[in-house]
């Protein structure tokens, strides 16, 4: 009999993997993975337990639910959780903390009380905008909420509800003309302005005037901000659900699926709506985490195939994407990608999140493997690093260069804080 953790486990890699399609029979372990693809991960360093800590472990929430998106908004780390709550954390101690870890270990466990939002429909997704401090939530019930951070006469912090996508101008303006309508299922029929699933993804555009959201409808839906207006729906834009979404900073929308493809949309100069202007292939099971590196120009993307592919700028001058090799070292399913620089993380159902730093030369390195969390990696999040000074030539000096914050969530409800150090000879040899 399957304890409260394994059944949990069970149920985000079906979710993950196939959105409402993959049997929960299936071993996730047991996908393929891409050997037409050459390893990038050839500068092992993941065994030098020096480069990396876990400075706290934060207790925040109960067996009964599990971590599923994280948000970091300059020192806000967001929780999200899959029975529908948010909770705000202050990154400050940690900072403090990270400089502590540099000396010793201080490995610390806290529990985060204070509940920011709570909503009746567990949530999918988090995104921070920097936008005045809005936060927007995706959730299971097919809509999109949006929050301002405040703080009670209490002092407490608190997420105030802006509104809720759909909104009710849009519901009404659509409802009263007869070609909005499509049909979800037979004999019912519904406005095009409404997710029927969960929405599993969200992105701003560069010049932060349009929202993007995905589903496992198969729908990509185009929002207008600030007044949150949907503007177009393409659907269905895939073949099966839809898990993962991205946007670089030249304006191209990524989107993928469990139907294995990555699709890139574009909208051109002059041009009301995003068309299809390429699919990339490469994946042999459901694509579940997409993220933008090296400021926007390189697309990781990960799969139930184990693998995390990078994709890079072809040379035939179009603008398109190819893949240029793969990091490999998981077990089990990729659940989750985050990016920032030239560091990329992964998250898998094999209970581990690898570190990755990308060289000058587009040789990756294995900066850490972090093994403490005892169930699925479901979500990250990733915090800029700091620098310690230049290194010393003369003496050769070890000693580190910068730092860098990463937040992981898994199943068991735990939110994991983890301090990586970059040394000057990995520095110097990028």
């Amino acid at each position: 009999m399957k304890s409260s953790g394994e059944e949990e486990e069970s149920q985000i890699q079906h979710e993950a993997a196939e959105g409402s399609m993959l049997s929960q029979g299936m071993s996730l372990a047991s996908q393929p993975s891409l050997p037409s693809l050459p390893s990038l991960g050839t500068n092992d360093l993941s065994t030098s337990a020096s480069l990396h800590q876990c400075i706290s472990t934060i207790k925040v929430h109960s067996s009964s639910s599990y971590v599923s998106a994280l948000a970091v908004d300059g020192d806000s780390l967001y929780m999200a959780s899959s029975d529908g709550s948010i909770r705000l954390w202050t990154l400050d101690n940690e900072r403090r903390r990270q400089e502590q870890a540099e000396q010793q270990d201080d490995s610390c466990s806290s529990t985060a009380s204070t509940t920011a939002a709570d909503t009746n429909s567990p949530v999918k997704s988090l995104l921070a905008t920097g936008n005045g401090g809005l936060l927007l939530s995706s959730h299971q019930d097919g809509k999109i909420r949006a929050w301002r951070a405040g703080s009670r006469r209490d002092g407490d912090w608190q997420l105030v509800l802006c509104t809720v996508l759909p909104t009710a101008v849009d519901r009404l303006r659509t409802c009263l003309l007869p070609w909005s309508y499509v049909e979800v299922r037979r004999h019912r029929r519904r406005t095009w302005v409404h997710h029927v699933d969960a929405v599993t993804a969200l992105a701003v555009s560069p010049d932060g005037a349009l929202l993007y959201s995905t589903s496992w409808d198969r729908s990509l839906k185009v929002w207008r901000l600030p007044n949150f207006r949907c503007v177009e729906s393409i659907a269905p834009a895939h073949d099966d659900a839809i898990n993962a979404l991205a946007v670089s900073p030249d304006g191209r929308v990524y989107t993928g699926s469990a139907d294995k493809k990555i699709k890139v949309w574009r909208r051109g100069p002059g041009q009301k709506k995003h068309a299809l202007v390429g699919t990339m292939e490469r994946h042999l099971s459901a694509v579940n985490a997409l993220a933008l590196g090296a400021n926007g120009v390189v697309l990781y993307s990960g799969a139930c195939d184990r693998s995390v592919v990078v994709w890079e700028s072809a040379d035939d001058g179009g603008g398109g994407m190819e893949a240029t090799g793969t990091l490999r070292g998981h077990a089990k399913a990729i659940l989750c990608l985050a990016a920032a620089g030239e560091i990329v993380c992964s998250g898998s159902a094999d209970r581990t999140v690898r570190v990755w730093r990308r060289g000058a030369d587009k040789v990756y390195t294995c900066l850490a493997v972090m093994e403490s969390h005892g169930t699925a990696v479901k979500s990250l999040a990733l915090v800029r690093g700091r620098d310690h000074g230049p290194c010393s030539s003369e003496t050769g000096s070890s000693s580190h260069n910068s730092s860098t914050l990463i937040c992981s969530g898994a199943l068991d409800g735990d939110v994991k804080i983890w301090s990586v150090f970059l040394p000057c000879s990995l520095l110097e040899s990028s």
